[in-house]
């Protein structure tokens, strides 16, 4: 697992001892190929991380029928944004294979890690805003 956790990129820059306390606070989940992990519209309440098999992430386009924008696979995160503002989800999460892993993290889980351990939350935010300045340079250059 912790092998998983090396790969993320929301991880990056955490030690072997500060991703052991993120193996901690995790859920392991399987998901059948099309069981859905959330909903549009959800409440965020977790981060996602793929261990193995992938998803596929679905939005509604502007006539209300739903597509698969895009897969996500082994290492990759999603629902990352409930970490910060909890708001609701902006995209339906379905398992696109059988025996899709999938850990997951709940956002109090998460801000009590950060409250016990600040250097831990530090990196997290850090990478987190990292992550999103970038999206929002490349989305404003479009």
């Amino acid at each position: 697992m912790k092998a998983i956790f090396k790969q993320v990129a929301l991880f990056h820059g955490l030690d072997d001892s500060q991703l052991d306390h993120l193996i901690e606070i995790s859920h392991k989940l399987t998901y059948h190929q099309d069981d859905i992990v959330f909903e549009q519209g959800s409440a965020g309440d977790a981060l996602y991380i793929i261990a193995d098999g992938q998803v596929g992430v679905k939005v509604n386009d502007t006539d209300g029928d739903s597509y698969v924008a895009l897969y996500l696979g082994k290492g990759q995160v999603f629902g990352e944004m409930a970490l910060i503002d909890q708001g609701t989800r902006s995209a339906t999460i379905i398992a696109a294979e059988d025996h899709t892993e999938i850990y997951r993290i709940s956002t109090q889980d998460f801000i009590t890690l950060c409250t016990q351990r600040p250097d831990i939350g530090y990196i997290l935010m850090r990478n987190i805003a990292q992550d999103l300045s970038f999206k929002l340079r490349h989305r404003s250059a479009d």
